[in-house]
């Protein structure tokens, strides 16, 4: 799903609050720690308000927005009080209409999935995450991250085989 471009004389609260929901899953997807995805969330628009003014209204914003997060996401991993804390699994808040069991269910594939995504390589993570979760094209994904687009499909492939291996890796392991 794309957002439209910012609208010339748009206010910036205008696009926080239509775009906080994609940064904070998208930072959370990225490996920030739920913790410290509001601060993190918080850096992206920050940066975005203080660039807003370089910001060519023919692109996409969410695309924009993307390539912020991706930065302060990585700069936020390199932290090294981030690298040696240990981290919990997140505890979802309890939905009354799923069952019990597909609460489980539904919490070990989350678990599953972003643990399998911290195995990608840092490069390819990106990639991932913007294409085959936010639904980002790989145009604007090269766009937003300033690569060439042969290089974001290439990433892409790999991304892909790196999150299989992981996801298997973690299967037999739980076996």
């Amino acid at each position: 799903m794309s957002a439209p471009a910012i609208a010339p004389g748009a206010r910036f609260d205008a696009v926080f609050r239509s775009e906080l929901g994609f940064v904070c899953n998208l930072l959370l997807r990225l490996g920030v720690r739920e913790a410290d995805v509001e601060d993190a969330a918080h850096d992206v628009f920050v940066t975005f308000h203080k660039k807003l003014s370089d910001y060519d209204p023919a692109r996409p914003v969410r695309a924009w927005l993307a390539g912020i997060a991706v930065r302060v996401a990585s700069d936020h991993r390199r932290r090294a009080h981030h690298r040696r804390e240990v981290q919990a699994l997140p505890i979802d808040p309890v939905d009354p209409s799923p069952s019990a069991e597909d609460e489980v269910d539904a919490s070990k594939t989350r678990a599953l999935v972003l643990e399998a995504l911290e195995d990608v390589r840092e490069e390819r993570r990106p990639v991932l995450v913007l294409h085959d979760i936010e639904g980002l094209s790989a145009p604007q994904i090269a766009e937003a991250l300033g690569v060439p687009l042969n290089t974001v499909y290439s990433r892409l492939r790999l991304a892909r085989a790196d999150m299989r291996a992981a996801v298997h890796k973690r299967r037999e392991g739980a076996r």
